[in-house]
């Protein structure tokens, strides 16, 4: 079987570019699928339409001739997905017609965001996870536990109603637990049937879709939200996400066979940054670090909050490309970097007196001190580059340098938000 998928990954702790990247692959590909999350993160996109903070959408939306899914892996909250559609449609006049749902996608209900910031709320400052309070963990367990709601679910008033008669006690409990006003079936059934009507004929059963596709060898790009550093596995647990934004979770959420995936593009930035809780081993608290989150304009774009920012992990970065099998990089914001005389890169960790050179878990991530290299910076304007010839030698050296690092082909260089801003290698 001949087959033409692609997985675009984060592989640091999320807001790595992904939205340009995918965007830019986006325009050659026949479906998009957002294989995991919610809309507690969002990807910036920047294209000839203007500049655009997605959510819950595919970022394929933009391109007429692609079939856009969010898929089963998903958590979606269609207050959320209306609202980024109705934006998009009166700056664009685009009808997002190409737009789908699948049947198995569960569905974020008006309880889980009241719980999520209740319990985020509960928790001592140092155990606070930093959840978007977007109500994406609690649909998760929910989905885990058996009692969630599924997208498919509101194309059959019955069995909906059976299944909110049969889970809505518990959850008053829990809302009036934490002090918070219960739900009644109605209202509850009122919404489903709003939801109903604005996305019904949008919610599909994908697999005949997606796998007709596959078998045909057509374009298939899948987009995931986040990193693997928040990886409920393989991330800094508990200051996780609630699924796997990793190149193995795009094959269970999007309903792809391992096999069938052609390339993974992993997506990193020239520096790190993170938003909320847990281990940041190289973060700064500086003059440098304002001085990257203020030229990096690094702020969450579902949030607002300001980023945590840091140097180049190259550790945290080799663990995510062999986890991720990547076989392609794109490194993007270089530019960010043009003004800075010295650049450092983490190769290594001390760790209760211990030389680490792999990432090991939460726990001892906690007491790691990084090691670093230095090197000088180019002092120079890249963001009119566009061959790698045109790069000043010293930022060359510096692309080279984290290749060399993470043994994996950087493909993609980024010098700028936009569309024309990426060198290919």
């Amino acid at each position: 079987m001949k087959t033409n998928v692609n997985a675009v990954v984060g592989i640091q702790w999320g807001d790595e570019g992904k939205g340009r990247i995918v965007d830019y692959l986006a325009q050659d590909a026949e479906i998009v699928i957002r294989f995991q999350g919610g809309d507690n993160a969002g990807h910036t996109v920047v294209n000839d339409l203007g500049k655009f903070g997605l959510h819950i959408l595919p970022s394929g939306v933009f391109n007429k001739n692609t079939m856009n899914i969010v898929s089963a892996g998903t958590v979606v909250n269609f207050e959320t997905m209306k609202e980024e559609m109705d934006a998009i449609k009166e700056k664009t006049g685009i009808k997002l017609e190409n737009v789908f749902i699948d049947v198995r996608a569960h569905l974020i209900m008006p309880y889980h965001k009241d719980l999520d910031g209740a319990e985020e709320g509960k928790r001592s400052e140092g155990a606070k996870i930093g959840t978007t309070k977007r109500g994406v963990g609690p649909c998760y367990t929910d989905k885990a536990a058996r009692s969630g709601i599924r997208a498919g679910d509101l194309l059959d008033e019955k069995f909906l109603k059976a299944r909110l008669e049969a889970l809505l006690p518990k959850k008053n409990r829990e809302l009036e637990y934490y002090g918070l006003k219960p739900y009644t079936l109605d209202e509850l059934l009122a919404l489903c049937a709003k939801w109903k009507e604005e996305f019904g004929s949008h919610i599909i059963d994908s697999v005949p879709v997606v796998r007709k596709a596959v078998e045909e060898g057509k374009k298939i790009l899948l987009e995931g939200q986040l990193g693997i550093m928040r990886d409920n596995d393989w991330g800094i647990y508990p200051y996780t996400t609630s699924s796997n934004p990793t190149a193995s979770g795009a094959c269970n959420g999007a309903g792809i066979p391992p096999k069938a995936i052609n390339k993974v593009y992993g997506v990193i930035k020239c520096y790190s940054s993170s938003v909320g809780g847990g281990p940041f081993m190289t973060e700064l608290f500086d003059e440098t670090g304002d001085k990257l989150r203020t030229i990096g304009a690094e702020y969450g774009v579902t949030t607002g909050r300001p980023r945590r920012v840091g140097w180049f992990d190259a550790v945290a970065s080799d663990y995510s490309c062999y986890m991720n099998g990547i076989t392609d990089l794109a490194l993007t914001k270089l530019d960010i970097l043009d003004t800075f005389e010295k650049i450092k890169v983490c190769t290594g960790y001390m760790i209760d007196g211990k030389e680490y050179h792999y990432l090991p878990e939460t726990r001892l991530q906690e007491k790691a001190q990084p090691i670093y290299m230095e090197v000088d910076g180019w002092m120079e304007d890249t963001t009119k580059a566009r061959k790698w010839e045109e790069l000043p030698k010293k930022a060359q050296d510096y692309i080279l340098l984290i290749e060399k690092l993470l043994k994996t082909h950087i493909t993609y260089v980024s010098v700028g938000p936009e569309r024309d801003q990426l060198i290919v290698r």
